[in-house]
């Protein structure tokens, strides 16, 4: 069994699907931390086989609808004194901003580079979101 020492204070960000944590990792550019962050990928889970799991050794402001928008079965346990004080459940947000990108070469924000990127949920039980300027679906398994 692996074993990674247990967050004194910060964020545990669990259940994050099997193989996601590295675009989680850049998307929330946790680089640029200066505190320990553990990543933890391919761990045992009951509910989905595997799972990855990232741990920030420190209080951090983090993005929630960025979460939900890559994955809202994410939970994000808030740790102080070693021990969960909060558990947050994340939901798919109605709208993104800058995290994913239209891929229609004829849309606006393709020659306007300075223009967010911002996609609308348009069908929540499909989690189907759409390009505010053109319409264009943004396909997440490309």
């Amino acid at each position: 069994m692996l074993n990674v020492d247990s967050v004194e204070r910060g964020l545990v960000i669990d259940h994050i699907q099997a193989g996601k944590s590295m675009d989680i990792y850049r998307i929330l550019e946790l680089d640029k931390l200066d505190c320990s962050v553990a990543i933890i990928k391919n761990a045992r889970s009951k509910k989905s086989g595997k799972k990855d799991i990232i741990k920030i050794e420190d209080k951090i402001d983090i993005d929630l609808d960025v979460l939900g928008f890559i994955d809202p079965n994410i939970t994000v346990n808030i740790i102080d004194g070693g021990k969960i004080i909060q558990k947050k459940k994340l939901t798919l947000p109605d709208t993104v901003t800058n995290v994913a990108f239209c891929k229609n070469p004829r849309c606006i924000t393709a020659v306007e580079q300075e223009l967010p990127h911002v996609f609308k949920l348009v069908d929540r039980s499909k989690v189907t979101y759409r390009c505010i300027y053109c319409e264009q679906e943004y396909d997440s398994k490309k």
